[in-house]
């Protein structure tokens, strides 16, 4: 999926969470696999706990068990 200089791709950086970037997307790993997204927007994990690589799947998100109090 080229990329033009008329219309770069925006990434939005967060703290504590992912990169959300304006789709669609081809992302490729470290062992050169390559994931596609056509979606409008992607979330990309930074926090490396997601189960479905590259996607992030809110694992990175606190959880709280229900009888603790905040």
């Amino acid at each position: 999926m080229p990329n033009t200089s008329e219309h770069p791709r925006r990434i939005r950086v967060q703290r504590d969470g992912p990169l959300l970037i304006e789709g669609p997307v081809e992302v490729v790993g470290e062992d050169g696999e390559v994931s596609v997204s056509r979606r409008f927007m992607v979330a990309i994990c930074t926090c490396h706990r997601t189960r479905t690589p590259p996607w992030c799947d809110t694992s990175h998100r606190r959880r709280t068990k229900r009888d603790e109090k905040s």
